[in-house]
């Protein structure tokens, strides 16, 4: 059977504006993570026990732990290495649904998550697990007075995330913790997106698990972390079974230069997350003041409770796949990367309320830690340029539409 090999596609010198789907890795993060490959490094199975290529990388993998605990202020033993925050998120959910640390069949999560935590959810309920989705209010909020109206005598989880990855919106987690303590009922929060927004910190928030991915934070694709509340006595079943490494939790051979870059992530995300937030933010009012001058626009989501970073924005007339197709020296999104190939509203956005003619107009910027003024600019420019000769050639296109038909 022949393949067909598809040709690379160059990326010439666009400019980088999709930072919520991934992050580039960060320089210093790549030199750890190379000395950790080749026979001159420290190449070795971090579970053989029985020579010094073992306990080197042992100590590598423990050392970047810690550096992921600290970002979050949690003890190392409360970290359990995954593939990413989709596994992460699986073993949360489904582990603590099927570990029995509560009885009862009950999910409570919202519907303006990820489709990591939907679609688990959606797994689970074909188990004959109940699931509720609460929905946002009229500022787009998920707040501690609707999750705990949807608790009952038999939740077994509560799963939200921090900041929504479309619109940037922020959970009051600190609230929510609360309420779902006082009731014992597991927390669960997807963090990918706020770790490098916001600061973290597990032993003042209440919550029980957490889930990290290290491509959203400078570090390596493949790899991601779960944070466990010792505290908390939590029984998770695991999703796989094998050598019984990350405490039983999650099995198989530890890849040393991955972890050792999400390690060296987390402490530089540590050491410099507020200059990137602030520089940051002040490119986020730069980037939305040109967009919302253009005119016929519109910010998704609640302007007050966005984080700076994560701009989605609608253009009156002007469709996302057209924008996209316009503006090849741009990447920028339509929405989640995890959906982008399908052409349909977001599932956010519908449960904002947002009619499908704007749902459908709406695009996302993200800004990360080397987006500068100029690109900026010339975002900005391009963009505004875009939409005008696309409203036009809309304009056009109608006007032609409504001619009365004439006979030769």
């Amino acid at each position: 059977m022949s393949t067909t090999v598809r040709p690379a596609r160059t990326r010439r010198d666009a400019v980088y504006l999709d930072y919520a789907a991934t992050t580039p890795v960060d320089p210093q993060v790549i030199k750890v993570m190379t000395r950790c490959l080749g026979l001159d490094g420290i190449f070795g199975n971090p579970s053989s026990r029985s020579h010094s290529f073992g306990w080197e990388a042992d100590e590598i993998v423990e050392n970047a732990r810690c550096h992921v605990a600290e970002l979050i202020n949690a003890d190392s033993s409360e970290i359990i290495w995954t593939s990413g925050a989709t596994e992460s998120i699986n073993i949360a959910i489904k582990g603590i649904a099927q570990g029995g640390s509560r009885h009862g069949n009950h999910i409570v999560t919202s519907s303006l998550e990820h489709k990591a935590v939907l679609e688990t959810c959606k797994q689970l309920s074909r188990q004959g697990f109940e699931v509720t989705y609460v929905g946002p209010d009229c500022n787009g909020q998920i707040t501690p007075k609707s999750i705990e109206q949807a608790l009952k005598d038999n939740t077994v989880l509560v799963s939200l995330m921090h900041v929504n990855n479309e619109i940037g919106s922020v959970t009051d987690i600190d609230d929510i913790g609360q309420v779902t303590r006082s009731y014992g009922v597991p927390f669960h929060v997807d963090a990918a997106q706020s770790v490098t927004r916001l600061p973290l910190d597990v032993c003042s928030t209440q919550v029980d698990l957490l889930s990290l991915s290290a491509h959203k934070m400078y570090g390596p694709k493949g790899v991601g972390a779960l944070y466990v509340h010792r505290e908390s006595n939590l029984k998770i079943e695991p999703q796989m079974h094998g050598g019984g490494q990350e405490q039983g939790i999650r099995p198989g051979t530890l890849a040393t230069h991955q972890l050792a870059g999400m390690g060296e992530a987390a402490r530089l995300l540590r050491k410099r997350r507020d200059h990137d937030c602030q520089t940051i933010a002040a490119l986020d009012d730069r980037l939305t003041g040109h967009l919302v001058a253009i005119g016929q626009t519109r910010i998704n989501g609640n302007e007050s409770s966005r984080i700076p970073g994560i701009v989605n924005i609608s253009f009156e007339s002007v469709d996302s796949e057209s924008l996209m197709m316009y503006l090849k020296d741009v990447a920028f999104s339509s929405g989640s990367a995890c959906t982008s190939d399908r052409i349909e509203p977001s599932h956010v956005l519908r449960s904002l309320g947002l009619p499908d003619d704007i749902s459908t107009c709406a695009v996302r910027f993200s800004i990360g830690r080397f987006t500068t003024p100029e690109q900026i600019d010339f975002v900005a420019e391009r963009v505004t340029q875009a939409v005008h000769e696309l409203r036009q050639l809309s304009y056009d296109f109608g006007n032609l539409r409504n001619m009365p038909n004439q006979d030769p």
